[in-house]
């Protein structure tokens, strides 16, 4: 006894202020480790706050279309964790014993540094963007590291269980009814956009759900979290996302039950009787099977053709894993793009948060993804945005994450056999989001980004608590009211600038979104020119012009706003939004071909001429490039270089709409018929709604190709019967006067026959 008191003697040095070395001697020369001691008693409800923030970011989603819903999440999180530091340190105010430090923060604050120099050559909006991200992600794992003990891990654990669940729930209400609760993209998403981030998430609280059914010691208890876990798997299955269901496999196939088996001696369930024993894993399994074969009532989620309920589309989009998969293909053009960047700037990197804005220049001669703004792969994108910092961070998060496995299986007291199952549970949801990262981008949504970065600090709570101490794991660091009143002033002046920062985008974006929606509505009037909508048209354009002034750089949004007023023949303003884009992301050649289209419509062929020169710097074979080429000859006169050029790209297979619809208008004036059929036919097979318009083109050129207005009414006729309620008006004025009659009275004709 005398020599374990002597062992934790210089331990408690340490704390009364004593600098840091005697822990790490003393654990040097004793097999017993020296824990990080005190753990702070007080914590001013930072733990509370941490753990509420789990909750109520999955729960809660933004009923209306003006904010996006990561938006909140990340508003969320940011303030949960920026009031928590504020409550921490309120608590540590009169503190003199050392706080915690761990080489695992080295990681994101050395990524923040990064993204902070990299502003000064990289895209700055994007680098800062990530800054922000990276630093909040280090508060959140600094306050784990010091407040994470075994008890408050398990509130924290009831939090992300309870965020879990009632995100499931949203989830499933979409799924079987078709509920549109929050507006998002692909169904069902819950309060997320994107029904990929909903699943990612929740397969992360798995382990979190096993730990607490694991440790329960009633049977009401059993028996509802065995249905929850059965309800949250049944989720994932609803959602058919690949990369979560591969982590829902191997979790519950393997990982868990190792777990589960090698933990049991301080876990309850092997005191359970048999019966219960028994009766945990058939509810699980009924309530997948009950829940699991109810159909679902979304007709968007029907319409995709991957099963009608949850457990049909789970083992289907399971089973179409594979290289011929679409979206897999698209992602393999993404991180071909990606390797191409990495392998032209494989030390500095293209900077942070910048390989949406560099993409363009690293793709296949010929493709566009220019709609990503993510790579759907973690470490390829960390590696090409960050270059050899990048490769540090994933290098020395793997090692971390191996030795902290490694340790964890082989608990030598027991202190660290209390904590093994803890640390397995960190680590295998560690394991799930580090799955889901091959083929997602995870750690940039708000909620699995806090995730990730609590089980990191709760780990390396735990290897200061087990006395895992070396520089570059964990150590105490000296304190002192004054480092408290430092950090105190240093947390408000963050929160002052969270509060400016979310004002400004929160605002920006409703008032981008409104001037989006009001577009869409005006388009959709038929009639967009209308006098009596002008008002609405200045409203449009007032909130655009305010809300690029709050914030110059949402490509997600602003380039809407320029499409539909091109609909309506407003290109000076459509032009105008475009440059704006192009002001924050000079490299994305579809909309250097739309500004190109909109010059060259209000006469301005010069500027679109260069336009035209910047993208086929860039992508001189992608379809946009090659089809505005072919525009711009057409409008200045050279209409036979015009048709050569759209015959070449039509030979190579290098088409978009406006390119076969030039080719088709170009072979027609040069009467060749037979070409122009073909383009158009070429238009209807990629582009079949426009196929009702096209009938309407082949009556005319019919008539003049056989000088005969009689040989078009067939094909008028059969234009306008397949011709949408909104466009039949439009499509009937093509139609020639003196035939018109014919057109119209068919339907009277049929009526008699009969």
């Amino acid at each position: 006894m005398a020599k374990k008191r002597r062992a934790g003697a210089p331990g408690r040095q340490a704390a009364a202020g004593t600098p840091a070395a005697p822990p790490v001697a003393a654990a040097s020369t004793s097999n017993t480790p020296v824990a990080l001691r005190p753990e702070p008693a007080a914590d001013g409800w930072a733990s509370t706050l941490l753990a509420l923030m789990m909750f109520l970011a999955p729960g809660l989603g933004f009923p209306g279309e003006e904010m996006l819903q990561d938006t909140l999440k990340s508003i969320i999180v940011a303030f949960s964790a920026l009031f928590a530091a504020g409550l921490f340190l309120l608590a540590q105010k009169q503190r003199t014993e050392p706080l915690r430090w761990h080489g695992v923060l080295w990681l994101p604050l050395m990524l923040c540094a990064y993204a902070l120099g990299s502003m000064a050559w990289s895209q700055p909006y994007l680098a800062g963007v990530e800054a922000v991200r990276w630093f909040v992600f280090a508060v959140i794992a600094w306050l784990a590291l010091n407040l994470m003990t075994r008890d408050r891990l398990a509130v924290l654990a009831f939090c992300i269980q309870a965020g879990a669940l009632a995100a499931a729930m949203w989830a499933a209400v979409q799924f079987w009814t078709g509920a549109s609760l929050f507006p998002q993209g692909a169904n069902p998403s819950s309060t997320f956009i994107n029904r990929n981030f909903f699943a990612e998430f929740v397969v992360c609280t798995l382990p979190f759900s096993a730990l607490l059914l694991g440790q329960a010691t009633r049977r009401g208890p059993i028996v509802g979290l065995s249905a929850l876990i059965g309800f949250i798997i049944t989720t994932i299955l609803m959602t058919g996302t690949r990369a979560a269901l591969m982590a829902l496999w191997l979790q519950m196939l393997v990982v868990l039950p190792l777990l589960a088996w090698r933990c049991r001696a301080h876990l309850a369930w092997p005191k359970w009787p048999r019966s219960w024993r028994l009766l945990a894993p058939l509810v699980m399994l009924g309530t997948v099977l009950a829940l699991g074969f109810i159909p679902s009532g979304n007709q968007k989620i029907l319409l995709e053709g991957h099963g009608t309920n949850a457990l049909e589309r789970g083992f289907q989009r399971t089973q179409s894993i594979g290289p011929k998969d679409y979206s897999l293909g698209v992602r393999m053009l993404m991180w071909q793009a990606t390797g191409n960047m990495v392998q032209a700037r494989p030390l500095s990197g293209v900077g942070a948060g910048a390989w949406e804005n560099d993409v363009p220049l690293y793709q296949a001669e010929g493709s566009q993804l220019e709609t990503d703004y993510y790579v759907h792969n973690e470490f390829l994108q960390l590696v090409a945005e960050y270059g050899l910092v990048g490769w540090a961070f994933l290098l020395l998060l793997f090692a971390y994450l191996l030795l902290a496995a490694w340790r964890s299986s082989k608990p030598g007291s027991a202190e660290a056999a209390a904590d093994q199952p803890w640390r397995g549970v960190l680590l295998c949801s560690l394991l799930a989001l580090l799955l889901v990262s091959n083929i997602g981008f995870p750690w940039r949504m708000a909620t699995t980004g806090a995730l990730f970065a609590l089980c990191l600090g709760a780990l390396a709570a735990s290897d200061a608590r087990l006395g895992f101490t070396a520089p570059w794991l964990a150590r105490p660091v000296r304190w002192s009211p004054t480092a408290s009143r430092v950090a105190l002033a240093a947390t408000a002046v963050c929160l002052v600038l969270a509060g400016y920062i979310t004002q400004r985008a929160v605002e920006a974006e409703r008032k981008l979104v409104t001037a989006v929606r009001l577009a869409l509505a005006v388009t959709a009037s038929g009639n967009p020119n209308d006098p009596a909508l002008a008002p609405t048209r200045r409203e449009i354009l007032d909130l655009a012009r305010e809300g690029i002034a709050l914030n110059g750089h949402y490509r997600k949004i602003t380039p809407m706003i320029g499409d539909e007023m091109a609909r309506w023949g407003d290109w000076e303003n459509a032009t105008w939004v475009w440059d704006s884009v192009l002001a924050s992301r000079p490299n994305i050649v579809a909309i250097m071909g739309n500004a190109a289209r909109g010059y060259s419509s209000m006469g301005d062929q010069q500027k679109a001429w260069e336009y035209l020169e910047r993208a086929k710097r860039i992508q001189p074979n992608a379809p946009t490039v090659r089809s505005l080429e072919v525009i711009l000859l057409a409008r200045t006169g050279q209409e036979a270089k015009a048709l050569a050029a759209a015959k070449a790209a039509m030979a190579e297979n290098i088409v978009d709409y406006d390119l076969a619809n030039s080719l088709f208008i170009l072979s027609w004036r040069a009467k060749d018929y037979a070409l122009a059929r073909q383009a158009l036919a070429r238009r209807v097979a990629g582009w079949p709604q426009s196929n009702a318009e096209a009938l309407v083109q082949l009556g005319r050129m019919t008539a003049e190709e056989h000088d005969d207005q009689a040989k078009g009414v067939e094909y008028y006729r059969r234009g306008l019967a397949a011709a949408s309620p909104g466009e039949r008006e439009t499509l009937l004025r093509l139609v020639p006067q003196e035939v018109r009659h014919l057109v119209l009275e068919q339907p009277q004709t049929s009526a008699n026959s009969r």
